[in-house]
C-alpha cells in the first residue's frame, strides 16, 4: 500500500492479509483489497507444481498495469498472458473429464502455450533460491516482456514446456531445449 507520495518517489508498505479458507469474497479481505494499489496472491496449487514464487497472475492485481504507465506493449502482453491462462483454467474441467485429446486444435495450442507460460513464470528469483536450489538471476523487464510476447505469438510452439522451467530469459529456454535434444 502506498502511504504517501513525494517528488522523489513513494513510501510504501507490504501487508500480509490472511484470507479465511481461501475465500476472496469474505468481507474482511475484500474490504482491505479495495484500498491496496497491488495484491500478490500466493497459491498452494502453484507451489505444488514447483513454481516459485507461487504467484497467481490471474488473481494478483496492480493499479499500475496501465498502458499509460507501463507502455502499450507491456500492457498488451500482460493482458494476453492473463487471457491465455484464464482460458486454460476454463478448460481444466473438460480436460479432467474428456482428456486433452478431445480439445479443438486451438484449445490444444492454448493449453500448450499456457503451460509454457506457467513454467516461464518460474524464473529463478533471488527470493526463491532456498526453495528451488537455483541461483537467482536479474532479468530486465523488457527482456521478460519480449519472452512472454514471443510465447504468445507462437514462436516457441515447437519447444517442450520443460525448456521454460527455471530460466531467466527466453534465450535460455531456447538453449535449454537445444541441450535436451
Amino acid at each position: 500500500e502506498r502511504i504517501t507520495s513525494t517528488k522523489k518517489g513513494s513510501i510504501t508498505s507490504l501487508q500480509a492479509v490472511y484470507v479465511p479458507a481461501d475465500d476472496y469474497t469474505d468481507p474482511a479481505p475484500a474490504t482491505i483489497f479495495a484500498h491496496l494499489d497491488a495484491t500478490i496472491t500466493l497459491e498452494r496449487s502453484i507451489a505444488e507444481q514447483g513454481i516459485y514464487p507461487a504467484v497467481d497472475p490471474l488473481t494478483s492485481t496492480s493499479r499500475i498495469l496501465d498502458a499509460s504507465i507501463v507502455g502499450q506493449e507491456h500492457y498488451d502482453v500482460a493482458r494476453g498472458i492473463q487471457r491465455v491462462l484464464q482460458r486454460y483454467k476454463d478448460l481444466q474441467d473438460i480436460i479432467a473429464i474428456l482428456g486433452i485429446d478431445e480439445l479443438s486444435d486451438d484449445d490444444k495450442l492454448t493449453v500448450s502455450r499456457a503451460r509454457k507460460i506457467q513454467r516461464f513464470l518460474s524464473q529463478p528469483m533471488f527470493v526463491a533460491e532456498i526453495f528451488t536450489g537455483q541461483a537467482g538471476k536479474y532479468v530486465k523487464i523488457d527482456e521478460t516482456v519480449k519472452g512472454f510476447k514471443e510465447i504468445l505469438e507462437g514462436k516457441y510452439d515447437d519447444l517442450s514446456e520443460q525448456a521454460f522451467y527455471m530460466v531467466g530469459t527466453i534465450e535460455e529456454a531456447v538453449e535449454k531445449a537445444k541441450k535436451a535434444n
